[in-house]
Parts: C-alpha cells; structure tokens; sequence
C-alpha cells in the first residue's frame, strides 16, 4: 500500500470499508432473521403457531445473491466516486506545485472550496507567492551589490589613475633635482613646488579615503530641522562669497522638520555648497532657498551643457572649461553628493537655469 499512488489508495481504503459493513450486515440478516419469530392470526382471531425458520432462511439465501452484487456495486461506485473526489483536488494541488518547483510565474493551485483542501491551496499560493517576492528582492540585491561592486573597482582604477600624473610630476622634479639637471639645480626654487604637488596628492589621498568610506556609513536616520541646519552649513560659505565679493542669499522657512541621516546629509549639501560658490564669478549671486519641499541651490554662471552634466557625477571627471586642479578641484565632490543621496533614497536634479543664467541644484525632500 506505501508504493501506491493516492487515488488508488483512498479507492481500496473506501472498498474495504464499504465490502466490510456489507459483509457484515448481509451475516448478521442471515443469522438473525431466521429466529425472529412471526405470530399468524387467523379471522376468527385464533393464534396459530408456524415454524417460520425454513422459510425464512430459504428467502434470505435466495435473496443473499442479489443483494451482495448490488451491495458490491453500490460499493464500487461509491468508492470511485469518494476517491475521486478526495484525491482530485489534491492532484491538482501536486501539478501547480510541480510547476512551481520550476518557478513559473503562472503557476497557481485552483481554490474551488472553503475546506481543509481549499485551504492547503491558498496557503501554497500564499506561500509561492512569499517565494516569488523573496526572490525578486534578493535578484535586486544581488544587481545592487553587482553594481556597488563594479562601482568600487571603477572607483579605484580612477583613483590609481589621477594619483599617478601628480606623483610622476613629483618624482620627475625631485631626480632632476638630485641630478642637477639645467633649472632644477636650483633646489631652493623647485622645493616650494613640490611641497605643493605633495599637499595636492595629500588631499586627494584624503578625499578618496573618506568616499571609500561612504558606502561602510551606517548613520541612523533621524528627526532634523533642515532649516536649521542650513543656516549652520551656509554660514562659512556666506563668508567666503563675502570675501570673494559674491552676493549669498539665503531665503529658509522658520521650520522644516525632516528624517534624515544628519551627517551624510549635511556633507552632500556642503559639496553642492562649495562648488556654486566656486564656480562664481565675483559680482554674481548665489541663492539658497526652499520652494515647499524642495530644497534649491542656485549659482550665476556660464550654463554647463547637457552632455557634461551627467558626467560631472563620475569620479575624477573635469570638463575642458575647467581641467586644472586648481580651478576644476579633483572631481569627486559630485560624485560623493551622488552617492550620499543615492543612499539615502533622496531624489535631485542639476539642471541649466534662465534667467539669470547659471545651474541649479535641486535636492526633493519629504516631510
């Protein structure tokens, strides 16, 4: 019986069953109707008393035959009809769940009933549907860490690259200076220099250890005042546009509670802060303000074309109007602003502004 598939199963289980009550009641009738004993009247009310045994138990035994055949055949019926009912749901059941095993998003167990079997099937269908969900998720983890894998090989492989220019540059001047080649045995003239060149390449070691650590950031998210904590970002740059006779205009609401991680926050805003004041020309203005709740950062400048902007977020990258160090910076503020908002989920755009003419960097906060 344990190697039999379910629907013959439960149809010999019900068979047996069904032939034992009929076994059963047929030897109990042919045992006990013979002795039950009959009184006769007769119409002068006169009680006669027959031996009824023999011809009851003639009856019974010609009677036996027909009703064990129908008896068996109702029996049969039955039992199909009972298997059939119990293991065809559960049939079903066993095929969806055959489909599912190969992950077929079709796959679905029919639910025609409200009973135990009815539930089983919903529950499986609960349950794939869990699974697909799992799975789904997991693939975009998976993609995601992909891709912050890639990014941190790309990352260095650029990094490698921009050290590589300052620290030939340096070695270059440094054994022309041991040698005393031509201009450079003036060692007194060159040593300034390349101080300069190792406080570059100090500050890019600098920068590009603190973005490799962006991602490790575990910041908790919590309940800040944005307004107020621009004014405390905007303060040194107010001064700075001050010095550089640049006009900084800051126009915040009273309040703006947010849920923010507060240090990452504050670090890409800073970023964005730094470079419109950099990149304006002495006369010209710098706006921040807040238009419902979006926060927007504006700088006068010449516009940056379309097809350099979604470059300007990738590391080390300077477009031609601004390639040197000195006035370019070493390109990894948009790139750390990027990835701080990718983080924390916040939407931003950086797009040309008129008039007047210049960028402007919207960040989408939410409440």
């Amino acid at each position: 019986m344990k190697g039999l598939k379910l629907f013959p199963k439960i149809f010999l289980y019900t068979m047996g069953i069904m032939l034992l009550v009929v076994v059963v009641t047929h030897g109990l009738i042919y045992l006990l109707v013979p002795r039950i004993q009959l009184a006769v009247s007769t119409p002068v009310d006169v009680v006669v008393s027959i031996r009824q045994e023999p011809f009851v138990t003639e009856a019974v035994e010609k009677a036996l035959p027909i009703t064990l055949s129908s008896s068996l055949l109702i029996s049969v019926v039955c039992s199909l009809l009972f298997s059939k009912a119990i293991a065809g749901p559960i049939k079903k059941i066993s095929a969806s769940a055959e489909q599912m095993m190969k992950l077929d998003h079709g796959a679905n167990c029919p639910v025609h009933s409200k009973d135990e079997i009815g539930t089983l099937a919903q529950n499986v269908n609960d349950l794939y549907s869990n699974l697909l969900s799992t799975i789904e998720h997991l693939e975009r983890e998976k993609d995601a860490v992909r891709d912050m894998e890639q990014a941190k090989v790309d990352f260095l492989r650029a990094a490698s690259h921009e050290l590589k220019t300052p620290v030939t540059a340096l070695n270059a001047t440094l054994e022309n200076m041991i040698l005393g080649v031509g201009k450079y045995q003036d060692c007194a003239a060159y040593l300034p220099e390349c101080k300069e060149m190792v406080g570059q390449l100090s500050g890019m070691i600098h920068e590009i250890l603190e973005t490799s650590k962006l991602n490790a950031a575990d910041e908790p998210a919590k309940q800040i005042d944005v307004a107020e904590l621009m004014a405390e970002l905007c303060e040194p740059y107010q001064m700075i546009a001050a010095a550089h006779q640049i006009t900084f205009t800051l126009d915040l609401p009273e309040q703006f509670p947010a849920t923010l991680p507060a240090g990452r926050f504050s670090k890409a805003v800073s970023n964005v802060l730094a470079n419109a004041v950099a990149y304006t020309e002495a006369g010209k203005t710098v706006s921040v303000y807040m238009d419902g709740n979006r926060l927007i950062i504006e700088n006068e400048c010449d516009p940056i074309p379309d097809r350099e902007i979604r470059r300007l977020f990738e590391p080390f990258y300077r477009p031609d109007f601004s390639r040197s160090r000195e006035s370019g910076g070493n390109g990894l503020g948009l790139y750390i602003v990027d990835t701080l908002l990718t983080s924390m989920s916040i939407c931003y755009t950086f797009v040309p502004m008129k008039p007047p003419i210049g960028m402007r960097f919207t960040i989408q906060l939410s409440f």
